[in-house]
Parts: structure tokens; C-alpha cells; sequence
């Protein structure tokens, strides 16, 4: 079995940079074509297989090849997503292009125009996520039919460790086949499903049912506080006789995090985090900000001109106004509006503080006496907002994400689950902003700051985006 495995993975890797090959090829095609054919394909071909070229190109695929070792190309997919897969694919090949542009600047390689790396990654992007969604595809289909199948062995009986065997049983395209568990003994059965596989062995006739049965993976599933000195036994067992060992990461029972296996350093280690921004979705988001904020920074600078004249011309004190907020994991930064209010309005809040609106810790007086006739204007237009992109560009913020709280307010906080709020970066506009603004509860505030940050997606922000676009229209909810 593992001579056939060694020789699959051969395969692969040879299809691997056949396709690198490929996708290089195609891209030489688009820029001979690029240069306006003014020489034959043959001449165009002969000007760049010189011997120097070839030393060059031969270390472009040995460090392609590495680059594939790094995302794990060819490490066991059986249990990886096939999401995780594509990603690490285009990770893996975008990589790759990058070798490609430095090496061209480097040894001043004409071909890698922009038009070749941009057909380069396309291509090689493209082919090898297909061929890994056929292979996906000729495995799955191998396994159904009852061949390329794992022997797994579970150890503990508890009903985390039943609800993953019943998974593993709904899904047999993985190729699984549980062959029993480990635990202590008892006098009966506590799940129909352990009946039905039954009990093979107890802990200290583990090492025994290794050496005298099939078993190619084993899954550890324990209390760590109670049975820690078995679970390290296990591990050492299998680690002494060459067997894969698993640990199902929900170990401490965590409700809203989820789980994913990280390298810190030289220790593997597994990282619990609660929401929903992960992954590279979150690397369009912080993108996707800096090109909107700096492209709305250069449109309306000339409105933010004249707002800023408008304030000086109106009230005395600066057209601007920083104050210092909570961001990302409460780290502080100063924001930017514009002023609103008159001059030292900080210094009279403590008399203003009984005429408090709002329920919370936030302050909201839908009067304050402070607020200037065209910082009133500015606030149903939330143009007094607009500095803000600068904060966005700086990365104190994001367009959209829980508003970002004065530390006055922060004090107020009594509730734990208040403060996951702060797992994500604040933003210009949020759920709140969209409903209601100031006329929502701080309750129901909190509550919508978690409905955002559980089920974040691009496709939601761009709707609370021109939900407040809307909402700035009617001048809902604003004070």
C-alpha cells in the first residue's frame, strides 16, 4: 500500500509541474503575441532557450516544487475541505508567480510581461485546481465502492466521541472504516452506536490490540483534566509504533469558536477563535478598504474642503475633532470627524450626563445643547463622519464593523459577552447603523454587533453598505 502511495504522489508531483510547464507555455504563447508578431514563433522561441536560460528555468521548477512542499500538496487531503484545498492551491501557485516576477527582474527576463504572469497565474491556478477537484472526485468514487479504506480506532466513549463516529459514518466518500473503541470497561453499553461497534480493548490492553490488529489511524477523544495521563499514554504507544494519531479539537467543549491547526514556532498548535472572520475573505475585506477609502478620500476631498471651511467660518475652534476610541482587541487609536460640537464641549459633559437618552453605558441627548445648527446638519448627513476613511486607511478601522466605542463608554460594560465586539475591527458603518442607529436599545446594539461578527461574509457588508446609504438618505435614527 505504501509503495503504491509513494508512487501516486510521484505522479502528482510530475502532473504538478507538467501543468507549471503548461501554464508557462501558454503564457509564452500570449506574449509572443503581445510583442505583435514582428518575429517568427521559431525566432521567438530560440531567442530565449540559451544555456544560462535553462539554469534559470531549471531553478524556477525546483522552487515551484518547494512551493507546493510548503501549502501541503501532498500531504493526506482525506479529512481537508475542499475549500482549504483550492485555497492552498492558489496560495501555492500565486507563489509561484511571484518566483517568476523576481526572477525576471533579477536576470532581466523580457517575457514575464504582465500579460504572461497574468496569464501565467491564471492558468496555473486554474489546471491545478481542476485536477485536484478530479482527483478529489476519482477517490471519493474509489471509496464508495469499498476500496482505499482507513481502519480507525477511537479512543473514549462519550457523545462527542459518538456524533463524530456518526459523521464519519454519513460521510463514507472519506474512506473510513471504524474498527472499535478504547475505554475502560463497564457494565453496559451507554450508545446504541457503541453496541453496535463495540468496546475492543481498555487502556492498558491498547499497546497489545495495536500489535495484533490492521489499525492505520487512531483518534483520541478523552476529558483532558480527568484522563490526561491515559491520553499521553496513547500518544506515546503510537507514536513508538509509527501510527497516526488524531485529537478532535472541541476537547474543551468551546461553543462559538471554531478550530484550526497552526505552526507557532516549532510547536504545532491548535487555535480556538469565536466569529466568523477568518481566512483569506478577510484579506479582500482589508483590500477592498484601502482601495474604497483611498479612492473616497481623493473624490470628495474637495467637499471635505469646504466642510472644514464651513465650521470655521460658523463656530470658533478647529474644523476637526479626534478623540480617542477602542479598536481591534480594545487597542486604542484616535478617531477623526469632523467638529460638531463648540469648542471644550468635552469639559461640559459631566452636568449634561442626567440628560442622558439612551439606555447603557453609551451618552446620547437627541438636543445637546453643545451641538452647533451646522454640526446638527452634519450629523443627519453624517458627513461629520467622512474623516474617517482616513482611520480605515490606516487600518484603526474598516468600512464596516462595530462601531468603535469612546473608553468613557467602555467603562460602563458589565456583561462579558459585550466585549467580543472588540474580537474585529470597528467600522464606518455596521447592523446598528442600519437599524435604527440611535433609536435601538443598547441591548439590542450589542446583539447585532454579534449577529455581525457570527455571520460575516463580503456579500454582507456590501449590504449594510448600501442599506446606509439609504438609511443617510431618510436621516433615520440619527442624533
Amino acid at each position: 500500500m505504501f509503495a503504491r502511495r509513494r508512487y501516486l504522489l510521484n505522479a502528482l508531483k510530475f502532473l504538478d509541474l507538467s501543468t507549471m510547464l503548461g501554464a508557462f507555455g501558454l503564457a509564452g504563447v500570449v506574449a509572443y503575441y503581445q510583442v505583435g508578431k514582428t518575429i517568427s514563433f521559431s525566432e521567438f522561441i530560440h531567442m530565449r532557450v540559451e544555456v544560462h536560460n535553462l539554469f534559470i528555468f531549471t531553478g524556477l521548477v525546483g522552487l515551484w516544487h518547494l512551493s507546493f512542499c510548503s501549502f501541503g500538496s501532498y500531504r493526506s487531503r482525506r479529512l481537508s475541505s475542499r475549500r482549504s484545498e483550492i485555497v492552498d492551491i492558489v496560495k501555492a501557485t500565486s507563489v509561484g508567480t511571484i518566483i517568476v516576477l523576481v526572477a525576471s527582474v533579477l536576470f532581466h527576463i523580457q517575457i514575464a510581461t504582465l500579460a504572461f504572469l497574468a496569464t501565467f497565474w491564471l492558468a496555473s491556478s486554474g489546471l491545478m485546481v481542476g485536477t485536484r477537484l478530479g482527483l478529489r472526485y476519482v477517490l471519493h468514487s474509489v471509496r464508495l465502492k469499498g476500496r482505499n479504506l482507513r481502519n480507525l480506532l477511537i479512543v473514549g466513549t462519550n457523545a462527542r466521541t459518538f456524533a463524530f463516529a456518526r459523521q464519519l459514518d454519513a460521510r463514507p466518500d472519506l474512506g473510513y472504516q471504524i474498527v472499535g473503541f478504547v475505554d475502560e470497561r463497564r457494565e453496559s453499553p451507554e450508545d446504541d452506536y457503541l453496541a453496535r461497534c463495540g468496546r475492543v480493548c481498555d487502556f492498558d490492553g491498547f499497546p497489545a490490540f495495536l500489535r495484533t490488529h490492521v489499525v492505520d489511524e487512531v483518534v483520541v477523544a478523552l476529558p483532558v483534566r480527568s484522563l490526561y495521563v491515559q491520553a499521553a499514554r496513547i500518544v506515546a504507544v503510537c507514536e513508538e509504533q509509527g501510527i497516526i494519531v488524531r485529537f478532535l479539537s472541541s476537547i474543551f467543549n468551546n461553543r462559538l469558536g471554531h478550530s484550526e491547526v497552526d505552526q507557532f514556532a516549532d510547536y504545532p498548535v491548535v487555535t480556538v477563535s469565536s466569529g466568523a472572520m477568518y481566512g483569506i475573505a478577510t484579506g479582500v475585506k482589508r483590500a477592498l478598504d484601502v482601495c474604497v477609502s483611498a479612492f473616497a478620500l481623493l473624490l470628495l476631498a474637495p467637499l471635505a474642503g469646504v466642510i472644514f471651511l464651513a465650521i470655521k467660518l460658523t463656530s470658533a475652534g478647529p474644523g476637526h475633532f479626534t478623540q480617542e476610541r477602542l479598536g481591534l482587541n480594545k487597542h486604542t487609536f484616535r478617531l477623526y470627524k469632523f467638529r460638531t460640537m463648540i469648542a471644550g464641549a468635552e469639559a461640559r459633559h459631566a452636568e449634561l450626563e442626567q440628560l442622558n437618552e439612551v439606555d447603557g453605558p453609551v451618552f446620547k441627548i437627541r438636543n445637546d445643547p453643545r451641538v452647533t445648527p451646522l454640526g446638527r446638519w452634519l450629523r443627519k448627513t453624517s458627513l461629520d463622519e467622512l474623516p474617517q476613511l482616513l482611520n480605515v486607511l490606516r487600518g484603526d478601522m474598516s468600512l464596516v464593523g462595530p462601531r468603535p466605542l469612546p473608553v468613557r463608554d467602555y467603562a460602563g460594560f458589565n456583561e462579558d459577552w459585550h466585549r467580543r465586539r472588540f474580537s474585529v475591527r470597528p467600522g464606518i458603518t455596521c447592523l446598528w447603523q442600519v437599524n435604527g442607529r440611535s433609536d435601538t436599545s443598547f441591548a439590542r446594539w450589542m446583539a447585532l454587533d454579534m449577529e455581525y461578527i457570527d455571520t460575516w461574509s463580503l456579500t454582507l457588508d456590501a449590504q449594510i453598505l448600501a442599506s446606509t446609504v439609504s438609511a443617510v438618505i431618510r436621516q433615520s435614527g440619527a442624533m
